[in-house]
């Protein structure tokens, strides 16, 4: 039995009065598919004042609920830095459960924020687990007695650069060198989350891991830590998102690494400023039973009436060089179908 998953990177749906408005020209390739999941960069409540109204994201309640439901989508993490606030992200919650939409990566403590998302379509379970890595010190994880995200925690240190580690960056023999920043995932939060990929791989045939990180275009080490990590518990394809850019790709274990999906419904940010000049990737995974044996993306760009459409591969030249390159720097080969580029699968 055949089966398609699309995977898209960030959704915010701030300023949507007309729910089907930001889907409208992509729902041909939505409809095609057997499910989408989706990065929900915005809560479906209204923000109530306080840090609240600049730490998240408030769509419309019942435009953006409407939205989605309307669109298909299938699933939605909601473990990134603008799902905010104890109240909003309950009400939210709710209000995706009474839609009947499936969530993963907030909840009313860390356990429930912990739990994956579980979709079954043509026999076939499909999981779904998220975590961000980029969120607000204060009142954003979720803890054991309090709601918030489920968190993946990175660290950043300034190294001086002793010996030769970039051809940019010489060594240590003169004075002014600049550090040599150096990440890495946090051992503890690391291992949680291993072990809740393998407890999903006993309960789902296709588990999905989902990540909200990154810093501009750079491929960070505790990325690669984190996204290795999951394919060696269990997963069968990593998907990130976070720094509104699209990422290159890497293939581990056989597997595929979608680094940077970047946006896919996004005219508003914090402060109201429009963000009208990105570029996302509709990531596409194709499954024989449960064996994935296709992964491949198409670009995406937004239109003054906030729709998001499919771009003309032909056109993307630049942006696609760029992911080509990345990619094959991590080893990975990018091959021209028709208007999508796929993933070389061993």
């Amino acid at each position: 039995m055949k089966t398609t998953l699309i995977a898209v990177g960030d959704v915010n749906l701030m300023g949507v009065t007309d729910p089907a408005t930001p889907f409208r020209k992509v729902m041909p390739e939505f409809q095609s598919a057997d499910l989408v999941f989706c990065n929900l960069e915005c809560l479906l409540a209204g923000g109530s004042g306080g840090t609240w109204e600049t730490e998240g994201f408030f769509a419309d309640p019942h435009v953006a609920t409407e939205c989605l439901a309307s669109a298909g989508i299938a699933a939605v993490g909601m473990a990134n830095n603008v799902t905010y606030g104890a109240e909003p992200i309950m009400a939210s919650l709710a209000r995706l459960d009474r839609q009947g939409i499936p969530h993963t990566g907030a909840g009313a403590d860390r356990k429930a924020a912990a739990q994956p998302a579980i979709v079954e379509r043509k026999g076939v379970r499909f999981g779904f687990l998220q975590r961000s890595s980029v969120y607000w010190a204060t009142n954003h994880e979720a803890t054991d007695t309090a709601p918030g995200i489920a968190a993946l925690r990175g660290h950043t240190a300034y190294q001086v650069p002793m010996y030769k580690v970039k051809r940019e960056i010489p060594p240590l023999n003169r004075p002014g060198i600049p550090p040599y920043i150096v990440t890495w995932a946090d051992r503890d939060y690391l291992a949680a989350f291993e072990r809740d990929v393998a407890a999903l791989r006993e309960r789902a045939d296709v588990v999905v891991a989902s990540f909200h990180w990154g810093f501009k275009k750079d491929v960070l080490a505790y990325m690669s830590e984190i996204a290795h990590a999951a394919i060696d518990a269990g997963a069968d394809a990593v998907v990130g998102h976070g720094p509104h850019y699209s990422l290159g790709i890497e293939v581990y274990r056989g597997k595929p690494i979608f680094y940077g999906l970047g946006s896919f419904s996004f005219q508003t940010g914090h402060g109201g400023f429009v963000h009208d000049a990105w570029v996302g990737m509709m990531a596409k995974f194709g499954f024989d039973g449960t064996r994935l044996d296709r992964a491949s993306f198409e670009f995406v760009r937004r239109n003054a009436e906030n729709e998001t459409y499919v771009c003309e591969l032909d056109a993307e030249q630049a942006e696609l060089g760029d992911i080509v390159g990345r990619s094959r720097a991590m080893g990975a080969e990018l091959v021209r179908d028709g208007n999508e580029m796929v993933v070389t699968l061993p």
